[in-house]
């Protein structure tokens, strides 16, 4: 087991490394130059920099996704590959993809595209991640490291 990390802007790359430590489980945080970083990480933790165009970074994780792995993304079209691969696509609010829900995760975006477009009006971004959206995403990872380590 290791976790992928769509990293350019996951919130939650601290959490994962903290609840990682003690493990066996590798972490790789995937990122494009524009966000490098000279952040020094634990042994278990390594940043791999992309090199190319708009999604190169959402190619190399999906090249890179092997069975079992977790893959950490708020990318509704990565997901929605990465889960054909792996049981364990999570976003950062804590919840996992699944077969069952990315058809409407998919559709909801499309809609609130069309809408954006249809008013010409800009978003202001995300809002502020607060704590308890993390406590939700630290529950849900550590509860897949579980599972997991029980089928091993």
């Amino acid at each position: 087991m290791r976790v992928l990390i769509d990293g350019d802007a996951c919130p939650v790359v601290d959490s994962i490394i903290e609840l990682t430590v003690e493990t066996s489980i590798f972490v790789y945080i995937y990122r494009s130059y524009a966000h490098f970083s000279h952040q020094v990480f634990p042994p278990h933790v390594e940043s791999i920099y992309i090199d190319g165009g708009r999604d190169a970074v959402d190619f190399a994780i999906i090249k890179a996704i092997q069975l079992n792995d977790i893959v950490v993304t708020q990318d509704y079209g990565l997901a929605s590959i990465a889960i054909q691969k792996t049981p364990y696509v999570l976003h950062h609010l804590g919840y996992l993809y699944t077969k069952e829900n990315i058809d409407q995760l998919l559709l909801q975006r499309f809609y609130s595209q069309q809408e954006r477009r249809k008013s010409r009006r800009h978003s202001k971004g995300p809002k502020p991640f607060k704590d308890e959206q993390r406590l939700q995403f630290e529950k849900t990872f550590q509860s897949v490291i579980n599972q997991e380590r029980e089928k091993e």
